[in-house]
């Protein structure tokens, strides 16, 4: 009898700028998505609109029974953060300097402590920007990918 080969886990991503609430919520709920991670340094400011973290972590689990946590680990400082925003650093120099704090974060043993690699649990990456190639959003993703064997990244 041959051996049934369990899909891979999937790490899913997303950024919450320029989309509505319809589209934000039925992207996550046709993706299967259990659970959102939010990566967001800031995570209630007055900018988020419905992903306001308190009102998000009710939507999204009165409207689709996704759980919800803010995970600041996984977020940059805020040293880094305004130091991109203000363009005073590259997006390269963002992600040597995001990589040397998730190394002093130890966030491989974090990831393996809080995450599964279950493909069961489907999470979801939760950042502003509106897409992954400039976002820390990505980086963790990645940092997923390489902890967990056979791990798969989509970008909603």
């Amino acid at each position: 009898m041959a051996k049934k080969e369990t899909p891979p886990a999937k790490i899913f991503t997303i950024g919450f700028t320029k989309k509505s609430a319809e589209t934000f919520f039925e992207t996550l709920e046709r993706n299967g998505i259990t659970d959102v991670i939010d990566v967001r340094l800031y995570a209630n400011t007055q900018f988020a609109g419905f992903a306001k973290a308190p009102d998000l972590k009710f939507f999204l689990r009165r409207v689709s029974s996704i759980e919800y946590r803010h995970d600041l680990k996984l977020a940059p400082t805020e040293e880094i953060f305004k130091s991109y925003q203000q363009q005073i650093i590259s997006w390269a120099d963002y992600e040597k300097l995001f990589a040397q704090v998730m190394k002093e974060r130890h966030i491989e043993s974090h990831i393996l402590r809080n995450y599964s690699s279950s493909p069961e649990v489907r999470y979801c990456l939760l950042c502003a920007e509106v897409s992954p190639a400039n976002c820390h959003r990505r980086l963790v993703a990645e940092k997923f990918a390489e902890i967990f064997e056979r791990m798969e990244i989509v970008h909603l």
